[in-house]
């Protein structure tokens, strides 16, 4: 017997808020049952499982254990970078290399790191 991820949730402070920022994100409307105050909000991106943002009352206070990589399908890593920054990501560290391999950490408005890869045509034209 195995098991398949269901959902991956999220807690944060404002469910409805982080919802949106993440929808941006991935290109995927808010659920329609979700408002401003819900105890939980759920999307679901393409290709993905099921994220799910619960509400607690404490703030983030540490690094994550666990977190997302993405990788942009349409426009470049520095590109995707520039765009998440313009929606309300913050820069949080650049660890690309001067060959252009590695990858750029960025956090979402409740503080949550995630990572930011090489496109598969960026990746492509450094392999060999």
């Amino acid at each position: 017997m195995t098991a398949r991820i269901y959902n991956v949730s999220v807690d944060c402070r404002d469910t409805y808020a982080l919802a949106g920022f993440w929808s941006e994100v991935w290109g995927c409307p808010r659920h329609p049952d979700d408002f401003p105050g819900d105890p939980e909000a759920r999307l679901d991106p393409p290709g993905g499982p099921v994220v799910l943002f619960l509400a607690v009352p404490e703030g983030k206070a540490v690094k994550n254990r666990l977190h997302f990589d993405l990788e942009p399908t349409d426009r470049t890593r520095a590109e995707e970078v520039e765009r998440l920054l313009g929606i309300g990501a913050t820069l949080v560290a650049d660890h690309t290399r001067p060959d252009g391999t590695g990858w750029v950490v960025l956090a979402d408005p409740e503080g949550n790191e995630f990572c930011v890869l090489r496109s598969a045509p960026e990746r492509a034209a450094t392999s060999g």
